[in-house]
């Protein structure tokens, strides 16, 4: 059964069936991924999402970072400040300080990993997940002493600095979900030892090639100050949000339908009540602070008006919810387009996900990422997505494989070759390992090359034909995905993109 699902639930190793002689059998290989964060309780609830959809990544480091929002000091009494700084702004007036919202002994990583171990022997049984040993084993210090600071090595660095000159190939993904010194002081790092060498314009750019930076934004402006001006064509992916809003408010951006996954009963019922990777699960009016008197964290506290808190000595940015409700991950939208859903999405930054997609630049316009509700283009992927994350909650305190719900099996070839006006033959097969029913259907993504419409023949069938429009034109491509989604509870929907490309 776990080899069964493995290929379903994780579906980075596709087993793939042949259509005809144009398709292409290769395998989808998991994305290599190193994870910055800094300790904002939003940062700490995207770790937890993500600990659970480690099968469907290769995680070779998981880093302590700072930002303009929480760094450490030296513990050596040295004085830091920048201005314009949160110190400095609604109503503050700090001076220079030795440290900023930042607890001694911050350890948030390794509580999720602590909490991760308690739940392995249960997650184990539902997917591939790696040992918490592996998982201790990637935890790394990052330039965390003061914002912005990349004067010097440190083993968060290191790590990054191994990773981004090694010879294993494909796209190295490193998120950023506080500032990005981290990254910048392994990039100075080796840029200070090979530049001027014979080799130094060819290590370049291969590293370019290689590297792809997923930003929570600039926070600490070493990107801007360093990285661009240095590393001017290295890959980025600013995106400002996704089709899954996540971000602090989300619930209040969300259509009617898909509130009920931002609320309090459905995250007490799915989430916060499962196990210690739910119970860590941050939520509004929790009573817990990532750093004790942190006048900026009121997220704790319910039954308080904002001028409540603000008499109380909180900076009250954002106006308090009920008690229980969503409150953020405000970096989870930097992964999702990695994750194994069967939408390939992290392949090509056009290609659309969960995360979003970067909408191609029209004359007189530069490439943007879309929000949700600004791209016509994509579906609603809320219950999706929520649900999904739901049931790896609930595989993580679940002991018997039958006792809980996996995702559908896809068995469809990846892409197909064909002229204008000619008709293919789809031979996919979806299958589903509890033994559930479900359903199916074929629809377009209208995010290939050809713009027109293009319709499957039975749309609800897993082997079917597709016509080529009679009006695409040679080297279009069209994007078909095939979507299934079980009659289990939660319901769980699998994805997979078959790409034509028109001869």
């Amino acid at each position: 059964m776990r080899k069964l699902f493995f290929f379903g639930a994780c579906s980075i190793a596709l087993a793939l069936t042949a259509c005809n002689d144009s398709t292409a059998n290769e395998q989808v290989e998991k994305p290599r991924v190193i994870i910055t964060c800094d300790p904002e309780l939003d940062d700490l609830n995207s770790l937890i999402r993500l600990v659970l959809y480690a099968p469907d990544l290769q995680l070779e480091g998981l880093i302590y970072a700072s930002s303009q929002f929480h760094w450490k000091g030296d513990g050596k009494g040295t004085k830091w400040f920048v201005d314009g700084r949160e110190y400095t702004r609604n109503g503050l007036n700090y001076g220079p300080m030795e440290s900023w919202r930042w607890d001694p002994k911050e350890r948030f990583i390794d509580d999720v990993v602590d909490a991760y171990e308690v739940c392995y022997p249960n997650l184990r049984l539902h997917a591939d997940y790696p040992t918490p040993d592996y998982m201790r084993s990637i935890i790394r210090f990052g330039n965390i002493e003061f914002d912005g600071d990349i004067s010097k090595d440190s083993p968060g660095s290191d790590l990054i600095k191994e990773k981004i000159l090694d010879d294993v190939p494909g796209k190295l993904y490193i998120t950023a979900w506080g500032g990005c010194s981290t990254i910048a002081r392994a990039l100075k790092s080796i840029q200070d030892e090979n530049e001027g060498s014979a080799d130094w314009v060819a290590l370049k750019d291969k590293i370019q090639k290689k590297v792809y930076l997923c930003m929570s934004g600039d926070q600490d402006d070493t990107f801007a100050k360093y990285i661009k001006p240095n590393w001017s064509e290295i890959g980025v992916l600013n995106i400002r949000g996704g089709t899954v809003p996540l971000a602090y408010g989300a619930q209040n951006r969300v259509s009617e339908a898909d509130k009920v996954y931002y609320s309090a009963e459905w995250l007490a019922e799915n989430i916060s009540s499962r196990g210690p990777l739910g119970g860590m699960y941050r939520l509004w009016g929790d009573g817990k602070q990532m750093v004790k008197g942190d006048i900026m964290d009121y997220f704790g506290l319910s039954g308080y008006t904002a001028d409540e808190l603000r008499k109380m000595g909180y900076v009250v940015w954002m106006p308090p919810q009920p008690k229980g409700v969503f409150l953020a991950e405000g970096d989870t939208f930097t992964y999702l387009n990695l994750l194994g859903n069967g939408l390939r999405a992290f392949q090509d930054d056009t290609y659309g996900g969960w995360g979003g997609r970067k909408q191609p630049a029209t004359e007189g316009q530069i490439s943007t990422f879309a929000l949700g509700a600004a791209d016509p283009l994509m579906p609603d992927f809320v219950p999706a997505a929520q649900n999904d994350f739901a049931e790896r909650m609930h595989w993580s305190v679940t002991p018997k494989f039958e006792d809980a719900n996996h995702h559908p099996v896809i068995n469809a070839p990846l892409a197909l070759t064909g002229k204008p006006g000619e008709t293919l033959q789809i031979k996919a097969k979806v299958s589903d390992p509890d033994n559930d029913e479900f359903d199916i259907k074929w629809w377009t993504f209208k995010v290939g090359s050809y713009t027109g419409d293009a319709i499957v023949a039975n749309a609800s069938a897993a082997a079917t034909s597709f016509t080529i429009p009679a009006d695409a034109q040679p080297s279009q491509t069209i994007h078909l995905i095939l979507e299934a989604t079980d009659h289990g509870t939660p319901a769980l929907t699998h994805y997979h993109r078959l790409i034509v490309s028109v001869e």
